[in-house]
């Protein structure tokens, strides 16, 4: 068998896996930050998840305010061992300080990406079901309201009809149009 015929689907497995726990520890730190309910069902699994490596990191690195430094270091060395054995198995050459720059890009992406599709899940859910009951859509209100409630004090509803969550979407993809392709030449500067 040819080896490069495994090529793609290890590429596949090993980006699947490790974008997985790095979505599941971001969710779990940004949920800490905005005080989500820690006994949601689903922060409970995030919780699970997470604390077995989590927990030694939190010995080393304590919380700078209500900043989790853990959670941002352990997202940071999985995704930089992600990467790397990407670039491994495709064979690309690469610098360090390129892997960790690629790897702060594709969380702050990450970031960028929870918050649009909250957003678009929030606003979709305030037309077919304003007042859902269910653990995934307390966790998205409690994600989305702090973003929204400034958003709310500068257009308020009109006509009944909240634009807030228009608002915040136009900000986020803004800012994400202006900082991803900057990270991206810094990052390609860093693999010469």
């Amino acid at each position: 068998m040819d080896v490069t015929l495994l090529r793609n689907p290890a590429i596949f497995l090993v980006d699947t896996l490790f974008s997985l726990y790095v979505f599941a520890v971001m969710l779990r730190f940004l949920f800490q930050w905005v005080e989500a309910d820690f006994y949601n069902p689903i922060s409970q699994a995030l919780v699970a998840l997470t604390h077995p490596l989590l927990r030694p990191l939190r010995r080393l690195l304590p919380a700078i305010g209500r900043i989790d430094t853990a959670s941002i270091v352990l997202m940071l060395a999985v995704q930089i061992l992600g990467g790397y054995l990407i670039f491994q198995i495709q064979g690309v050459g690469f610098t360090l300080v390129y892997l960790v720059w690629w790897a702060i890009n594709q969380i702050l992406e990450l970031l960028f990406n929870i918050y649009i599709f909250s957003l678009v899940a929030v606003a979709l859910l305030s037309w077919i079901a304003p007042y859902p009951r269910n653990a995934a859509t307390s966790l998205l209100y409690s994600l989305t309201n702090p973003l929204l409630k400034r958003a709310r004090r500068l257009i308020p509803a009109m006509g009944g009809v909240d634009l807030s969550p228009l608002l915040v979407f136009i900000a986020i993809q803004f800012l994400k149009m202006l900082v991803m392709p900057t990270l991206d030449q810094l990052a390609a500067s860093f693999n010469l």
